[in-house]
């Protein structure tokens, strides 16, 4: 009640609604992020292979990418309040099955594989309705305040997350895996109890299924700055992401074991939070295209730093460099995102951007196996961060447009061809 008091009449955490959705953000990333360290951790200690985190990357991304569309296309048809609570449950049940794996003993990684296939299904529907039921929840006006509550609130989320899967994992897998359980659970009870009213959905064309699954591509593809942005994520983290690797260098580089692994992922996190309360407390008001462009080129230097080092020190502050430098990234599109598409668009329109982000996180964690498997770990990553900073001069010239863009609220309305 007192934090309350002290919270400006404006604030969206006044909102309760909002309170609950940010809750949830919060519990399912946890989930995740415990997960994904314990899934890469005990998956490269059953094979030692590095092409396993490949799969591992590629199981969640496949069935991500085949339902991000229709996805994104209920999300604007249907409750989106049901879609996430269902998602989230969904998710629940993988990491029951996980749990059942892992109690099992077995030593092979196929069933793994197969419940990463359907906790990526469940992604796919998780994205869409996320984002979109934000706007519904908080109005327009206060939308940019919320988009830089939320993606705090995910940071937060991100940097315990790894640090608790490392530690929760010295208790044994099982743990971490009910743990994981719960908590999706508990998100989805979370978004479930909303009770505020939400607006129906605007959008009643007939149109046939095909072009309902893809007016989001449409829309993104006829308005420059916004694809320009999305695409300039997807290349840069899909060449310049070295997380998927982090447990080989935890193993072989710097060794450390699970808990030095959660420390070196929540490094990225730290980093994004940081810039996170920066930005919150002093927006971006002026050359928000170049300074995208710039973060964009220090987070592929920072990619090359951490992979030539061998101290742990140096490894972890090269990390939080490449999340800063994301966080701006994340913070720039997002904006453009919300506040040039109309609600009605919003789950087809946020469908494309996942189906991007996805591409260069999932399948970036594929194509990091890869190469690690032709070029050796060290030279993987260094030539990932390599191609980010030809990516950024490539996208320059691409797109002017993005370039140029000042201020965030110059898109609002964007029209095509802009």
């Amino acid at each position: 009640m007192r934090l309350l008091s002290r919270l400006d009449p404006d604030s969206v955490l006044r909102e309760a609604a909002f309170v609950q959705l940010l809750s949830g953000r919060i519990t399912a990333t946890l989930a995740t992020q415990i997960q994904s360290v314990v899934v890469g951790w005990q998956l490269y200690a059953m094979t030692r292979d590095p092409l396993t985190l490949g799969w591992v990357g590629l199981a969640q991304f496949l069935p991500m990418a085949l339902l991000v569309l229709p996805a994104g296309d209920a999300a604007d048809r249907l409750p989106r309040r049901l879609i996430l609570t269902a998602s989230w449950l969904t998710q629940a049940v993988a990491g029951v099955l996980f749990l059942c794996l892992t109690l099992s003993g077995t030593s092979s990684p196929t069933g793994y594989y197969g419940a990463l296939v359907l906790f990526g299904m469940a992604r796919a529907f998780a994205g869409p309705g996320m984002q979109s039921l934000l706007p519904q929840i908080v109005g327009e006006a206060r939308l940019p305040k919320a988009i830089a509550w939320n993606s705090s609130a995910f940071q937060v989320a991100v940097i315990g997350g790894p640090a608790l899967g490392g530690a929760v994992y010295l208790l044994g897998p099982s743990v971490a895996y009910a743990l994981c359980s719960l908590l999706f659970a508990a998100a989805a009870v979370s978004v479930a109890l909303i009770r505020k009213p939400l607006p129906a959905r605007a959008d009643t064309s007939r149109q046939s299924a095909f072009a309902r699954f893809t007016a989001g591509i449409v829309y993104v593809r006829t308005r420059p700055i916004i694809l320009g942005a999305i695409s300039l994520d997807l290349f840069a983290v899909l060449l310049g992401g070295a997380t998927a690797l982090l447990p080989v260098y935890a193993h072989e580089i710097l060794h450390t074991g699970p808990a030095g692994l959660g420390l070196l992922r929540s490094a990225v996190a730290v980093g994004a939070f940081t810039m996170g309360i920066y930005l919150g407390r002093n927006s971006l008001q002026r050359r928000a295209g170049t300074t995208m462009f710039t973060a964009v080129a220090i987070f592929g230097v920072a990619t090359i730093v951490f992979g030539v080092s061998t101290n742990f020190a140096l490894s972890f502050v090269a990390l939080m460099i490449m999340g800063a430098a994301d966080m701006i990234s994340v913070f720039v599109r997002s904006t453009l995102i919300q506040l040039a598409t109309p609600d009605a668009m919003r789950g087809r329109v946020n469908a494309v951007n996942m189906l991007f982000i996805g591409a260069s996180n999932e399948l970036g964690e594929f194509e990091s196996g890869v190469t690690a498997a032709l070029f050796g770990t060290v030279g993987a990553v260094v030539l990932g961060g390599a191609g980010t900073l030809a990516v950024v001069g490539v996208w320059m010239w691409l797109f002017p447009a993005l370039r140029q863009v000042d201020r965030l609220d110059e898109v609002r309305t964007t029209p095509p061809g802009g």
